[in-house]
Parts: C-alpha cells; sequence; structure tokens
C-alpha cells in the first residue's frame, strides 16, 4: 500500500499529527510504516504514541531506516508498527518438552524422598506424583499468574518454561519470557505481584494438605529450618514438623510448599527483573535504584554473618544470591511507557506482599550431613 491510506485496524495518521508528522504511510510485509518527522522529543514521542498503537495491537518503534524494504529519505524516519499476538502459535513444543522433562526429573527425586526402589520395577517411579504435584503445582500456579495478569494488560509472554534438574528439588524453577513492553506502573505492578500471592496461594494449599499425610523415613540426615509462615500453618492445623525418630521427616508433599515459600522469598528480593524489583519499581518509580544498590550488600552482610556464627554449607547461598542480585541491580528494572504514579489500593497491597514474603524468609534453609 503506497500513498497515505491506513488499514481500519491501525492508527490514523491525524491521531499522530501531535507528536509526529506523517508523509506516507507504507507496508513491509505485516508491517505498517508511518514515514515522516518526530515533532517532540523521543520519550515524549513514546509516551504519546505507543498507548494508542497498544489499543490497535501493535507494538511500534522508531527508527531512522526500516529493517527492511525501501529505503528513506535522508533525515526522515519511521514508526514501524508490526500486529502483536497474545495467542499461542501453534504448539510450543520447547514449554512442552520443558515441562516432561521436569516431571521425570521431579519424579525420579521424589523416588528417593519416598525411599521408592525403581530399580526392580521402573513404572513404580510414578508412585512419588504427589511430590511431582506439589512442587509443580507451587511453580506451576507462580508463573501463570504472571502469565494471566499478561494476559489482561495485553503483554505478549510466553507460556512457562520450567527447568529440569536432579537436584534435591527435582527443578531449578520456572520462567516465562516477557517479550512485549510494559505500558503502564499499575501493569507492571500487577504482572509483578501476581505471580508471588497464586504461588503463596498454592503453597498454603500444598502445605496443608501435606501436614496431615504421613511422615517419612529419608536415607540421609536432613534438618530444615522452618519459615515463619510454616510454623504458623503447623500451629493451625496441629501438626507436628519435626520427629525424634531418626530421619524421620513430615512428607514430601510438605517440601512442595516449603520450597514454594523459599521461591517467594528469593522472586521477592527488590532488585532488577525479579518480582520484588518490578513491584518496587512501580510503587516507588525510579526510586528503587537505591533500593536495588542496597540489596546485594545486605544478602552479602547476611552470608558473612552466618559464616562466622554458624560456618556451613548453607550460609553460601546468600554469596551466590548477593552475585545474582548485583548483575540484577547493573541490568536494571523494567520501565513502564507510563510512569505515572501507582495507587493506593496497590501500593497497600505491595506493602503486604512483602511482608508475606518475610514470613517465608529463614537464615539457614537447610542443612544435610551424611547419614
Amino acid at each position: 500500500m503506497d500513498g497515505s491510506g491506513v488499514p481500519g485496524d491501525a492508527p490514523a495518521v491525524d491521531e499522530l499529527s501531535s507528536a509526529f508528522r506523517v508523509y506516507e504511510v507504507r507496508t513491509d510485509g505485516d508491517k505498517l510504516l508511518y514515514i515522516g518527522r518526530p515533532a517532540v522529543s523521543s520519550d515524549v514521542l513514546e509516551r504519546e504514541v505507543w498507548p494508542l498503537f497498544h489499543e490497535y495491537d501493535y507494538d511500534v518503534s522508531l527508527q531512522q531506516q526500516p529493517s527492511r524494504g525501501p529505503q528513506l529519505m535522508a533525515g526522515n524516519y519511521a514508526l514501524v508498527a508490526k500486529p502483536r499476538s497474545l495467542g499461542l502459535n501453534g504448539i510450543p513444543w520447547t514449554n512442552v518438552v520443558l515441562a516432561v522433562l521436569t516431571v521425570l526429573s521431579t519424579l525420579f527425586v521424589g523416588t528417593v524422598w519416598y525411599g521408592i526402589d525403581v530399580g526392580n520395577d521402573p513404572l513404580s517411579l510414578l508412585e512419588a506424583w504427589p511430590f511431582t504435584a506439589a512442587v509443580l503445582g507451587v511453580l506451576g500456579t507462580h508463573e501463570l499468574g504472571h502469565y494471566v495478569m499478561s494476559r489482561y494488560h495485553r503483554v505478549d509472554a510466553s507460556l512457562p518454561y520450567f527447568i529440569p534438574f536432579p537436584s534435591i528439588f527435582g527443578t531449578m524453577g520456572a520462567v516465562i519470557k516477557m517479550r512485549g513492553r510494559i505500558p503502564d506502573r499499575k501493569a507492571l505492578f500487577d504482572i509483578g505481584v501476581a505471580g508471588p500471592l497464586a504461588g503463596l496461594g498454592a503453597t498454603v494449599v500444598v502445605t496443608i494438605i501435606g501436614l496431615h499425610l504421613d511422615p517419612v523415613r529419608v536415607p540421609f540426615e536432613l534438618s530444615f529450618n522452618h519459615p515463619l509462615m510454616l510454623q504458623v500453618l503447623s500451629a493451625i492445623t496441629g501438626q507436628p514438623l519435626t520427629y525424634s525418630a531418626p530421619n524421620k521427616i513430615f512428607n514430601p508433599v510438605v517440601f512442595g510448599g516449603w520450597l514454594g515459600m523459599f521461591i517467594t522469598f528469593l522472586n521477592l528480593l527488590p532488585v532488577g527483573q525479579l518480582d520484588g524489583g518490578h513491584i518496587v519499581r512501580a510503587m516507588f518509580g525510579k526510586r528503587t535504584e537505591t533500593v536495588s544498590a542496597a540489596v546485594p550488600a545486605g544478602l552479602f552482610g547476611l552470608g558473612a554473618y552466618l559464616f562466622v556464627a554458624r560456618s556451613g554449607q548453607a550460609v553460601y547461598i546468600w554469596f551466590i544470591w548477593g552475585v545474582l542480585a548485583l548483575g540484577l541491580a547493573y541490568a536494571g528494572p523494567t520501565d513502564p511507557i507510563d510512569d505515572s504514579p501507582l495507587d493506593r489500593k496497590r501500593f497497600a497491597v505491595g506493602l503486604l506482599t512483602f511482608l508475606l514474603g518475610l514470613a517465608c524468609f529463614t537464615p539457614i534453609p537447610i542443612e544435610v550431613a551424611a547419614a
């Protein structure tokens, strides 16, 4: 399409006139190129035109030259609008394969927790399904919280990617990939907070169920340090967390809830691209850089204190996360298009979420010793 004609499902030229003077509209495959000159600075231009294209389900960027197609006259620019696709384009095979591998990984680890011998009967692997359901239920619910809110705010995001790893957990967690820009602080907050709150809801359910199941014996000495939230759930249900018999621990389903609490605390660290980083960026704007800078120092300080007070392998996790936090702080948070302040209700929800996160914290999570 040449000339100034614009399809009916895209912004009209006159809707852009206050921020971008359009000389011509062209197509380049599925893209629309609005060729012209900015009438305002690039920051103001983005704030003006991005929400407009977002309403028409387009992602837009300002380019000196288009990636393909006819060359522009010297000094001209193009607003390159590409249709957004929020649905699934075919079967997400990578997600499916990783999910299947993670199911197998957690089943394998679950057989260790339950003391199941799969040597003579490989199908007995399936008997560890409660552990797998608990762990993946908590992780999956957390990530689906992010995904649902992303779809609600029309931000392009992938389905969860589970990460198989045959450790004591059977997995290294799950993530979703955000492919679209965040329109405003409300969307950034909602997407960031939805994961921890949804995950904690699943964690509470899984933990209560697990506390009512029979304890098990494990072939190693394992000491869990219980976060406040787990202690509260134990008190409410009247179920114990410790047993006098050697190597006897609570049902592995409870460990799925314990893992959910631990991951929630880590995700709520207020730095970079973590959920906590999204939440504080939405709550406090660009002032969060000060908070993010303090997080690595706090983690290194916690690790150093515990190393002196309780020398042991379990404290090294805080040094590892201190290094990770440094990288996340350097990369910076996600900046929304519209940086208008957050409303009071969301601010209150944010504070409550961080308090719940603190209830999931324990300084030395796990201590393991050879039997």
